[in-house]
Parts: structure tokens; C-alpha cells; sequence
């Protein structure tokens, strides 16, 4: 009968062994490459209506959808007011959301980009 005294405190050592255990360190991300980083040259995405209905054409750079960079230049140049169209200085900065978007005095490219490094631009046609 004594050896079934000693099972339930054997038993607790068993598992409380393990829960003091560091768990094995998971495995290094393996390294990205350069060219996995690197952001491609430009999407075109089509065209949309800037100021005074001028049509501009619409690239994405890097990981910007199409989608998104039409929608961030329309809502751009729908918020650009004339003052800052007539800008000495060029249009902009404008903030789009997490876009910040503007362009030199008579710059036929207005471009945005976000904190994150994506871009996008648009170029009068």
C-alpha cells in the first residue's frame, strides 16, 4: 500500500516538469533577397479626370494595387482647391488618408506616398 501513496506525488512531478520548460525558439526567417524588396518599375492603372477635367495616367509603384492608387488620386484632385492648384510653390501637400500627395509649380506629375514607402503618380496626358 505504500508504493500507492508515492504514485499521485510521482505523478506531479511528471507534469509539472514540462511546464516550466522554455518552449524551442522558432526557426529565423530565412533572408529576403534584394530583388524580393525592391519595388517594380510601375503598374499603369488607367487614367483618371484631374483638375479642369485634364485627363492624367495613373502608375502604382511597389505594393499599391490599382484600385487604390485611382481612388487615392481621384479623391486628390477633388480636394485640390483652386488656390492651391495656382500654388507658386506647386499643388500640395494634400492628405489622402495615410497618402500624402502634391506636385511642383507647373509639374505635369503629381505624386503621393505614404510613410510605408508605397507610391503612385499620375501625369498629365
Amino acid at each position: 500500500m505504500k508504493s500507492l501513496a508515492v504514485l499521485p506525488a510521482a505523478l506531479a512531478v511528471v507534469l509539472l516538469s514540462g511546464c516550466g520548460a522554455d518552449p524551442a525558439p522558432a526557426a529565423a526567417p530565412a533572408p529576403s533577397s534584394p530583388a524580393a524588396t525592391s519595388a517594380p518599375a510601375g503598374t499603369p492603372c488607367g487614367e483618371v479626370a484631374g483638375l479642369q477635367g485634364a485627363k492624367n495616367k495613373v502608375v502604382a509603384h511597389g505594393k499599391t494595387d490599382c484600385a487604390e492608387a485611382t481612388q487615392v488620386l481621384t479623391d486628390y484632385f477633388a480636394k485640390l482647391t483652386p488656390a492651391e492648384a495656382a500654388s507658386p510653390q506647386g499643388p500640395g501637400p494634400v492628405v489622402i488618408g495615410a497618402w500624402t500627395c502634391g506636385s511642383g509649380p507647373n509639374d505635369p506629375v503629381t505624386s503621393c506616398s505614404t510613410e510605408d514607402e508605397r507610391q503612385i503618380e499620375a501625369t498629365r496626358s
